[in-house]
């Protein structure tokens, strides 16, 4: 039965045609790793064959269609189709996502028959390929290393195995246990500007109501899979940190979130997968909180340390993985909800609380869009009253809008590095001069106040002014976390200023054209 290794070269095949899509084939690196992959797919394929026939095996092939794993894609997919509608790049992207899974295909079928006869055939590639996708893309010249990626999700699901509840099973997340591993790399190299990682993580907020979105696509899973519970400590953990943090210092800890979208994420779809997960309910709790407070603990590791916050999510998926058997065995079999329910009847249960605790985080705004750390306002007047951290980053949002060719925040940020110099705050702006490069983008962009203070600090003598914004600067400087603002006429501005508490730029005659009142 040989002839069952057509397959997986159909798929190998099916890469190479890929090939003739413009956007494979414009860019020699990504060329060049397609047709590499399938070359090597075919060697593989080629001595599997010889392998199969000299050992007289006769390999099978079964449909399988397991919920969890169509279920997922399908959540997944209509994730990707969301965030895509309001940032494009993922559906360009769309043909590297279909190349990663029918190479994930003829990757698993030889790597299931180089060990064992019997193949089953279904959806389990869609949620490994597609979930990585939603936390980590590889540029164009690194795109190779997707495939690593997916070879290595799916190799640590077929190799690495443990025995649980009289069963032989994986011990890692397929989709987690790479991107941790990647991210490992990439840290210890200093290479994550070679992927989309933080871009990924900025933009899947872009779409309205993205919270909710993820909390009812979570829904199914939830209901049919018991996992309702982890999810719900990891967001609670993180909120209650959040709010005590802020009670303590009256700054936020993520910024402009109590929990960022791509963290939420993360709890919704990533480290709670049922098979490499603690069994007992009280496990589940604890592993979520353990998922939630890691997620802090490193975002402020790989903050203090200069590094890329945006892996916060994923280096500690396999560790809880391998805690899974201990935490169960801490937890004991004892807690239950209420003993006289039966398992679908406790989801349900536990399905309630999570979308009483939702609504009402939502309504506090503890999750949604209108939270008001993303917006300016809120960090001046947090540096003005000299919370810790508050102008360092508030230097960072204006520099931000300066590369937008705000000249209003071109010239803030230079003031503003003049002042952190001064007080020592910000190690990064330890010189004055460095105030220079955004004055003089400000005055290139026309705004008169960052001319006036760039003489100013050229010379030594004079006095630094500041002007208020012009129209032009509006739509940079009252973006928030949602993106870009389309919005350009005058009294919808002013209507925005308003509602992020802008009471400086409020009034029609507070601006006009060339920023001078």
């Amino acid at each position: 039965m040989a002839q069952k290794l057509l397959l997986p070269l159909v798929f190998t095949f099916g890469l190479v045609g890929l090939t003739f899509l413009a956007p494979l084939r414009q860019n020699p690196r990504v060329l060049a790793a397609f047709l590499g992959t399938a070359l090597a797919l075919c060697a593989w394929n080629a001595l599997l064959l010889v392998w199969v026939r000299r050992g007289n095996r006769k390999l099978r092939l079964e449909v399988v269609l397991r919920k969890q794993h169509y279920l997922q894609a399908c959540v997944q997919g209509s994730l990707l189709a969301y965030w895509g509608w309001y940032w494009p790049p993922v559906y360009a992207f769309a043909p590297f996502i279909l190349a990663q899974l029918v190479f994930a295909y003829a990757f698993d079928m030889l790597l299931v028959w180089s060990r064992r006869d019997t193949y089953d055939l279904g959806f389990a590639p869609f949620p490994v390929v597609v979930s990585i996708n939603l936390f980590l893309w590889f540029k164009p010249d690194w795109f190779y290393l997707q495939f690593g990626l997916v070879a290595l999700g799916l190799a640590a699901k077929e190799l690495i195995r443990w025995n649980r509840d009289g069963r032989r099973v994986h011990i890692f997340n397929p989709s987690s246990f790479p991107l941790a591993v990647f991210s490992v790399f990439l840290l210890a190299a200093g290479k994550s500007d070679i992927t989309w990682g933080q871009t990924i993580a900025t933009t899947q907020f872009y779409p309205p109501h993205m919270y909710l979105a993820l909390f009812l696509l979570g829904m199914p899973g939830q209901f049919l899979f018991g996992v309702t519970t982890m999810t719900m400590s990891a967001v609670v953990s993180t909120y209650l940190f959040g709010r005590l943090y802020f009670a303590a210092t009256g700054i936020y800890f993520f910024y402009d979130s109590y929990i960022p979208i791509s963290v939420f994420l993360g709890m919704i779809l990533l480290f709670n997968d049922p098979a490499t997960s603690p069994r007992t309910e009280l496990g589940r709790i604890i592993y979520g909180a353990l998922y939630g407070l890691s997620a802090v603990g490193l975002y402020q590791l790989l903050g203090g340390a200069g590094m890329p916050t945006f892996y916060d999510k994923l280096l500690q998926v396999p560790l809880l993985n391998l805690s899974s058997k201990w935490i169960d065995r801490i937890a004991g079999q004892s807690f239950t909800l209420v003993r006289s329910l039966t398992p679908r009847q406790r989801n349900l249960a536990y399905m309630s609380i999570w979308a009483v605790i939702f609504a009402g985080m939502s309504a506090t705004q503890g999750v949604g869009d209108g939270h008001p750390g993303q917006w300016l306002p809120f960090w001046q007047h947090a540096c003005e009253d000299g919370r810790a951290y508050a102008c360092p980053y508030l230097a960072d949002l204006e520099t931000s809008f300066c590369d937008r060719r705000s000249g209003w925040a071109c010239n803030e940020a230079g003031l503003l590095h003049i002042a952190l110099s001064r007080s020592g705050e910000d190690l990064r702006r330890s010189d004055p001069a460095g105030a220079a490069e955004p004055l003089r983008r400000g005055c290139e962009l026309g705004f008169a106040a960052a001319c006036r203070n760039l003489s100013t600090l050229t010379t030594g003598t004079g006095t630094f002014a500041r002007a208020q914004p012009t129209l032009a600067d509006l739509p940079v400087i009252l973006r928030g976390s949602k993106g870009e603002i389309r919005e350009r006429d005058p009294a919808a501005l002013y209507a925005l200023a308003r509602r992020e508490g802008w009471p400086d730029i409020c009034g029609h005659s507070s601006l006009t054209a060339d920023g001078l009142p």
